[in-house]
């Protein structure tokens, strides 16, 4: 395979596996707390999480690229390791995908939460369970077919996301050129031979993603997203 073909879709593969594991670790408590929490600010914050849901890609990565650019905070941040900005850099694309993907990976893990209900949490209480074994041993455990879900679908998302990538990162070979730009580069310069490959590769990706997210919700009895 050529490095045409070859380094878009590795670059994908990071920043997709990169993105979701962050989402995880930081879209967790985030559930957790939509989930349990009886703020009158919850659904406050899940809408505010749900934005990127209905937002255009183009709106949402306009103001992403105010914040990674000079002016922003992304240029403070990168004069602090000796970057101009953050703006159309690999560190860019993934802070943009967490900010995009975000709700297909709370939401999943939210419906898991709240389907195991309180009383499982309940009882742990009841047998001495610390806040922390509560939520370790007992709801994660329970909880896992959602994270599944929610790591099929937070990759997913991020391996097709197209707006967002092109007004933050670009066009640039190797460094912010992923599969979505790179086809619609090889339609505009009429290579259709690379873009019938990699547009064939996403599609089959996309039916596997689908096919999947749809039997871990099938037997795992819980919404999947």
């Amino acid at each position: 395979m050529s490095s045409d073909l070859w380094t878009p879709i590795r670059l994908t593969i990071e920043l997709a596996t990169i993105s979701t594991l962050i989402l995880l670790v930081v879209g967790t408590p985030i559930a957790w707390w939509l989930a349990w929490s009886t703020s009158r600010w919850r659904e406050v914050v899940a809408t505010i999480v749900a934005l990127p849901l209905v937002l255009p890609p183009t709106v949402l990565g306009f103001y992403l690229l105010v914040a990674l650019g000079p002016s922003g905070l992304g240029g403070w941040f990168g004069g602090l390791v000796g970057l101009r900005t953050f703006a159309f850099t690999f560190e860019g694309l993934v802070f943009g995908s967490v900010i995009y993907s975000m709700p297909f990976v709370v939401q999943p893990v939210r419906n898991a939460f709240e389907a195991i209900g309180p009383r499982p949490l309940e009882v742990a209480a009841t047998l001495g369970a610390s806040p922390w074994d509560r939520f370790f041993t007992v709801a994660l455990p329970l909880a896992i077919p959602g994270f599944l879900t929610a790591a099929v679908l937070g990759f997913a998302h991020t391996v097709g996301e197209f707006g967002v990538i092109l007004m933050i990162g670009g066009n640039i070979p190797g460094e912010t050129k992923v599969l979505s730009v790179a086809i619609y580069d090889f339609v505009e310069t009429l290579r259709w031979r690379e873009a019938h490959i990699l547009s064939a590769g996403m599609l089959v990706f996309a039916f596997i993603v689908i096919l999947s997210v749809s039997l871990i919700a099938r037997r795992s009895g819980q919404k999947a997203y």
